[in-house]
């Protein structure tokens, strides 16, 4: 089963983020709670853990600011 990776909503007000980086790379295995990416508002800085284990799939690559609720990846 795949498990979509989505932006999250960091606040309030925050309706996109900058994809600072991926902390695993492009077909790596990844565990439940492992650091997987880290996004940057105007106002935080934040880790975002993976929900699941399995292999990621990067679909949007770091650098790049992105709405919420963008799907920037996928587990296997």
């Amino acid at each position: 089963m795949t498990t979509q990776i989505i932006l999250p909503k960091l606040g309030f007000s925050v309706n996109e983020a900058l994809l600072a980086e991926w902390m695993i790379s492009d077909g790596a295995a990844v565990a439940a709670g492992q650091p997987l990416y880290a996004i940057e508002s105007e106002k935080s800085v934040e880790e975002i853990e993976a929900p699941v284990s399995g292999v990621l799939k990067i679909l949007s690559p770091a650098g790049e600011t992105y709405i919420v609720g963008t799907v920037i990846g996928e587990i296997v």
